[in-house]
């Protein structure tokens, strides 16, 4: 039997979350909803999500901050749903470790399509068996693990496919648009925000110094090369089992 799978809406605006959940449901998707953040945690502790679509403009809390609260402790893609259009807004929200954000009013054709890509992202990361190392930085392709010499590192699932694409093509010059296309697929080439807010979050977590990083160096005007200096400078592949 295929799974389907289980999408949390937490929307406040009840016509909403009924379009919502009846546009999921007609392409296999089965739902679940919540109207604040309460009811939204509540149900995070009994069931299990696929992928959350979540509304700034809560009754009982601001959207950011419960994104923060999930991410202490799962791993769950999130995409932000809201009216709220300024970059800030949109930065801050992603910087907190949302996935995705899709600005009101939207088509269910693009959400829907957002949908699949956030899911084919977090799909990818469970395709191979295999750890890649450099230098001191070692990921576990299955386990969904990065360690920095020999320490965990916490990372949202975004964060995760960026560095997993960048440690797949070390020392190359990857241009923006070529970034966010494998990473965030197709449709999100002019996203230029989402990649600088990532870029930046995930040197703050494997940069000794982020002002001279020494793995994510940029490419001015054209985009980022991830300079892996370990033997023949290509990252090493052992099995994970």
């Amino acid at each position: 039997m295929n799974h389907m799978p289980l999408v949390l809406i937490i929307e406040d605006d009840d016509a909403i979350s009924r379009l919502l959940s009846a546009s999921l449901r007609q392409n296999g998707y089965k739902t679940l909803l919540a109207a604040d953040r309460h009811t939204a945690l509540r149900e995070l502790q009994t069931r299990s999500p696929d992928l959350i679509l979540l509304d700034l403009g809560l009754p009982d809390g601001d959207g950011k901050e419960l994104i923060t609260a999930i991410r202490q402790h799962l791993l769950v893609p999130i995409i932000v749903v809201s009216a709220r259009s300024d970059e800030k807004e949109i930065i801050a929200s992603l910087d907190a470790g949302a996935d995705d954000y899709v600005v009101k009013p939207f088509s269910t054709s693009e959400l829907l399509a957002r949908v699949r890509s956030t899911q084919r992202r977090f799909l990818g990361l469970h395709k191979s068996g295999n750890t890649l190392a450099c230098s001191d930085l070692v990921i576990d392709l299955e386990q969904f693990t990065v360690a920095k010499a020999g320490v965990a590192l916490k990372l949202t699932r975004t964060e995760f496919s960026l560095l997993k694409y960048f440690m797949l093509h070390p020392n190359e010059v990857l241009s923006h648009t070529k970034i966010l296309k494998e990473v965030w697929g197709v449709g999100y080439q002019h996203e230029m925000q989402y990649l600088r807010t990532y870029v930046n979050a995930l040197r703050k977590k494997i940069e000794k110094d982020t002002t001279t990083p020494a793995y994510i160096q940029t490419e001015l005007g054209i985009g980022y090369r991830f300079i892996c200096s370990s033997a023949e400078d290509h990252p090493s592949r052992t099995s994970s089992s």
